[in-house]
């Protein structure tokens, strides 16, 4: 094999290669059955024994909680923006965003367009830099559910933790940083990721919710965008991507070798300083895009002095093997996605480049 990429893709994003190699080693024949599992029946007892794995490992990882269900849907989390609010915000009900970022932007316009909505909290007076205080969140009345997104992948802020909204629910997309740490599933009513950033390949999202929120949709929806339709169906009501659900799996796996949550956690700090201090101790070449007390361990954003140099940085990259650290266009400056796949080595590799680059341009 040839020397794999320093991959910082913000998503699809970097796979643990032990994982891949798994799947390389089963994609024609899955557990001697003469089939790839893409080419099974979603129908048949090996694949239905494989989603019930990654569904049961999925809250095995979070300590069991009682009361929820995983659901397998696909449309990605913007899908979700748009069906959250159809089968949860009723008439004469507001729904309550948090505004973070351009991810939390989106899910609010999506909300705009099915019912009432309230700005809880924003950050946009900083650019979205940093982010709001939700430590006392004043709420309408008849609030429907409390919408955050814990990561935003394109400005690199994170939630280190979540408000206390009662007997409200509090609804989060993780999509950019779910199972990257531990958290407390029993604070939350609903959390949806898509999976391309941390869990998986495209082509899945994973919704974990309280059953009595999403085992009764109104029937004026279409059928499969009620949640109740796949809470009723062990989200085989379709056929589902299987082999995104197998990849899951395998993933999950990988995230328990690693020491579960807590153990990914701290390989994801050991690499999140790493850059972070080679961005803080730059003198100012380097300079972080977001507030410190603020910044995500997924994705690592930063400036250089002006966009011409910028430009240098990333072809000069590219050249060594880097790949993904354009930041998005609407932002602009860099970005180093760090998932959980993302080697220590590959971090190091990088700090090592931006050191270098340093030196011949500073």
């Amino acid at each position: 094999m040839t020397k794999r990429a320093y991959n910082f893709n913000a998503g699809p994003a970097a796979l643990p290669l032990e994982v891949l190699e798994r799947a390389q080693a089963e994609f024609v024949d899955f557990r001697n059955t003469g089939m790839s599992i893409m080419e099974m029946s979603h129908r048949g007892a090996v694949y239905e024994s494989v989603h019930n794995e990654a569904q049961e490992r999925l809250l095995s990882l979070l300590g069991n909680p009682k009361g929820y269900k995983v659901l397998f849907l696909q449309g990605g989390a913007s899908t979700q923006f748009a069906m959250l609010p159809m089968n949860l915000l009723k008439e004469g009900q507001t729904a309550s965003y948090v505004m973070t970022g351009s991810w939390a932007k989106k899910a609010l316009s999506e909300a705009k367009l099915i019912g009432e909505t309230q700005v809880a909290a924003s950050s946009e007076a900083d650019k979205y830099m940093k982010l709001p205080d939700v430590s006392n969140l004043s709420l309408l009345d008849r609030t429907a559910y409390v919408h955050l997104t814990s990561n935003e992948t394109i400005e690199g802020t994170q939630f280190k933790s979540f408000p206390d909204t009662g007997s409200v629910p509090l609804i989060a997309d993780m999509s950019s940083d779910i199972f990257c740490k531990p958290f407390d599933l029993n604070q939350f009513g609903m959390i949806y990721a898509g999976a391309q950033k941390n869990l998986g390949p495209s082509g899945i999202t994973v919704v974990i919710a309280r059953e009595e929120l999403v085992s009764e949709s109104p029937k004026t929806i279409p059928t499969m965008l009620r949640y109740s339709t796949h809470v009723d169906n062990n989200s085989l009501y379709n056929t589902p991507p299987s082999f995104s659900v197998y990849m899951v799996n395998e993933v999950l796996k990988w995230i328990e070798e690693q020491g579960g949550l807590a153990g990914i956690e701290q390989k994801n700090m050991k690499k999140a300083e790493l850059l972070y201090n080679t961005i803080d101790s730059s003198g100012d070449f380097y300079r972080g895009c977001v507030d410190p007390a603020d910044r995500s361990l997924m994705n690592v954003t930063f400036r250089l002095a002006n966009e011409d140099l910028e430009k240098q940085f990333i072809k000069a990259s590219e050249q060594e093997g880097f790949v993904g650290l354009k930041g998005h266009r609407s932002v602009g400056g860099l970005r180093a996605s760090i998932y959980n796949a993302a080697p220590y080595e590959s971090v190091k590799a990088l700090t090592d480049f931006m050191s270098h680059f340093q030196k011949t341009n500073g």
